[in-house]
């Protein structure tokens, strides 16, 4: 009996690591023939299968070998990952939801698992999980879920590298899709080095007249004994991780805030930014994308990131995150030491006489922007006001609106403008606006800009093009600023930089 299973492990060893060396040498159908030949396949030789799988594209194949993985180990994160990307590949995406919380409650509460000491070289980040996640969602039509957990997966990355989880971010603000994070497709489980270096090729099947004994210097041939197994393995998971010491208090942005002067830093809600001193006048020096700046602290909340791995907050469900802040945003405070321009001063004084009964319209287009209305308005007002918001005319967009529990419904001359209205929410309504396929004889009348110099800005919110670019005008936010989309990217731009052209010449 000692034989057979000294022998089987002796195989085994053989098999696996043969079937790695030729995987790694560029041929993944010799080494899917050795691993498929194994009998007794472990948690991680089913792995390795359904990677190959997955990589030759063969989901089915994949599924099947992912499941005898988590079968042989139901704690193996990476795995219920893999079988995660494999079912969103076969877009049943409520199974690939499934499988990634799965991972995520694997985790345990760790901000990454490094699965190098096992024989993989990955670490499986919680912060990836949570992307992918959201990912599902949004395929899903679920934004606001896929927002939530993207904010959370901000709060556990622990490395900059990471900046995948802001760039989805950004397409989820935009309600657009991105790409999963998925394990290298070269990466596989190998066998322990060690443990094969030591091995032999010899004819296990001949005369050997020890099988095993744990006696000292006992005469055998062939096979070492059985070694004794560790004691007193924790029964604990390990404590999650330190995240890494960040400069500054982090907090979380509640309100949009808009820049008016070069030391202001722009910020949406959902961005943590780390504040660095706070002063007397209510505005706080903060760092966002290693970029420093000013940005009102009544728009910020502060931020306690932690992690727990007690038994109840590891039970907690992903899904119990506190929803985004409703309220109105704060008033704009004062500048107590920097020159405020008279445009400024402007601003704010009508700011102070504005009805306070003007509802916010929050439209959504190619961007999203907002707009300020009288509750109750007429069609012919919200599409005007919206048309002239875009510089394009009004026979050119539709627009929507989407009551509780219910899809997007038109609005036209026909509509019920008290139905519309009803959807106001804590002084907000929501639109959607799109071109109607019949107006590219319009578009060409469009506004269209030349840049007569490249623009390079390390601002998020600006629009860098290169001399000669083409630029779809969409708004001019002053006599100095627009917004435009170029090569698929939207921002603002001086407007100093180009110059108007017809479709014709372009």
């Amino acid at each position: 009996m000692c034989y057979n299973l000294t022998f089987t492990r002796t195989h085994l060893q053989w098999s696996w690591d043969e079937s790695v060396a030729c995987f790694e040498q560029g041929d993944p159908t010799a080494a899917l023939e050795i691993f498929i030949d194994i009998q007794e396949k472990n948690s991680k030789i089913f792995f390795n299968i359904g990677c190959i799988h997955l990589i030759n594209k063969d989901l089915d194949a994949a599924e099947k070998a992912f499941d005898g993985s988590i079968g042989k180990d139901q704690h193996l994160a990476v795995a219920f990952f893999q079988r995660g990307l494999t079912f969103y590949k076969k877009e049943r995406f409520e199974e690939a939801f499934a499988d990634f919380q799965n991972a995520f409650r694997e985790l345990r509460g760790n901000q990454l698992i490094d699965y190098k000491p096992l024989g993989l070289r990955y670490k499986l980040y919680a912060c990836e999980v949570l992307h992918n996640m959201a990912l599902v969602q949004a395929q899903l039509g679920l934004w606001e879920k896929a927002k939530e957990h993207l904010l959370t997966a901000l709060n556990l990355r622990t490395e900059p590298k990471l900046s995948l989880i802001d760039k989805a971010l950004e397409c989820i603000l935009k309600q657009k899709l991105f790409k999963p994070v998925e394990v290298p497709g070269k990466v596989l489980f190998k066998p322990n080095k060690n443990y094969v270096a030591e091995l032999e090729k010899k004819d296990y099947l001949g005369k050997a007249k020890v099988v095993a004994s744990i006696v000292d210097k006992d005469e055998f041939s062939g096979f070492a004994p059985l070694q004794p197994q560790v004691e007193d393995v924790p029964s604990t998971p390990k404590a999650p991780e330190v995240m890494r010491a960040l400069e500054g208090e982090p907090h979380t942005v509640l309100f949009e805030f808009v820049p008016e002067t070069s030391d202001e830093l722009a910020v949406v809600p959902g961005n943590i930014v780390f504040v660095l001193q706070r002063g007397t006048d209510n505005w706080a020096s903060v760092v966002f994308n290693e970029r420093r700046g000013l940005v009102p602290y009544n728009y910020l909340e502060r931020l306690e990131i932690t992690l727990s791995s007690k038994k109840e907050k590891d039970e907690k469900k992903i899904d119990n995150i506190p929803e985004a802040p409703q309220r109105e945003p704060p008033n704009r405070p004062k500048r107590k030491s920097a020159f405020v321009p008279e445009k400024q001063k402007t601003r704010d004084t009508a700011n102070e006489s504005e009805d306070s009964s003007q509802c916010i319209v929050k439209v959504h287009y190619v961007y999203t922007f907002a707009v300020s209305m009288e509750p109750g308005s007429p069609y012919i007002t919200i599409l005007k006001i919206i048309s002239d918001k875009l510089a394009l005319p009004a026979t050119s967009i539709t627009l929507s609106y989407s009551p509780k529990d219910s899809g997007r419904i038109m609005i036209d001359q026909n509509t019920k403008i008290e139905d519309v209205w009803s959807c106001v929410r804590h002084g907000r309504l929501t639109l959607w606006c799109e071109m109607k396929p019949d107006t590219s004889e319009q578009m060409q009348n469009h506004a269209h800009l030349v840049a007569l110099h490249s623009y390079v800005s390390s601002n998020p919110e600006d629009l860098e093009f290169d001399q000669g670019d083409t630029i779809l005008l969409l708004s001019k936010v002053n006599e100095d600023w627009f917004e435009g989309e170029c090569k698929q990217k939207i921002g603002i731009f001086p407007a100093s930089f180009v110059e108007e052209v017809q479709m014709k010449n372009i």
